[in-house]
């Protein structure tokens, strides 16, 4: 699967009702079960990340979800793994630079042009108006293309 497919599934994802971390986590399954990790698990990971960090509309969640995968994928586990720390961190700062200057930010309020503070916390229901006033489902596939193109897929 290429980079734009990949995007594409994680629209599709966004579609069928994940929110937009989960979106971008879900279209990376097959990297992750090939890497010994279950993707309903990562999934759950993801699932308080959406609408900015639970509707807080901070950073966003598509990209959230693509730092989960990148982390699952090349992340350390020793705390003492300085160079591997240095060259996530790089990766990291590559990815979501890439991101903004895609979509011009990282933060889900600007985004959706939202004014300033977090939304209440109840999520909208998916219907056609909400489809039609939000970018997501775009944003999933810009962050889901990103990393893969990142990761080398």
């Amino acid at each position: 699967m290429d980079a734009v497919e990949r995007g594409e599934l994680a629209r599709q994802n966004f579609l069928k009702g994940y929110n937009c971390a989960q979106s971008v986590v879900r279209a990376f399954d097959d990297v992750l079960e090939a890497r010994g990790v279950d993707p309903q698990v990562a999934a759950r990971m993801a699932s308080p990340f959406g609408g900015g960090m639970g509707r807080l509309r901070e950073v966003c969640g598509t990209v959230s979800g693509m730092l989960l995968v990148l982390g699952l994928v090349e992340g350390y586990d020793d705390p003492k793994a300085y160079e591997a720390k240095k060259e996530l961190y790089q990766e990291v700062q590559d990815l979501a630079g890439s991101f903004r200057e895609e979509n011009g930010s990282l933060v889900c309020r600007e985004l959706l042009g939202l004014g300033s503070g977090p939304s209440e916390p109840v999520p909208e229901r998916r219907t056609d108006a909400y489809y039609k006033k939000r970018p997501c489902p775009e944003l999933c596939a810009c962050a889901a293309r990103i990393l893969a193109e990142g990761l080398r897929l």
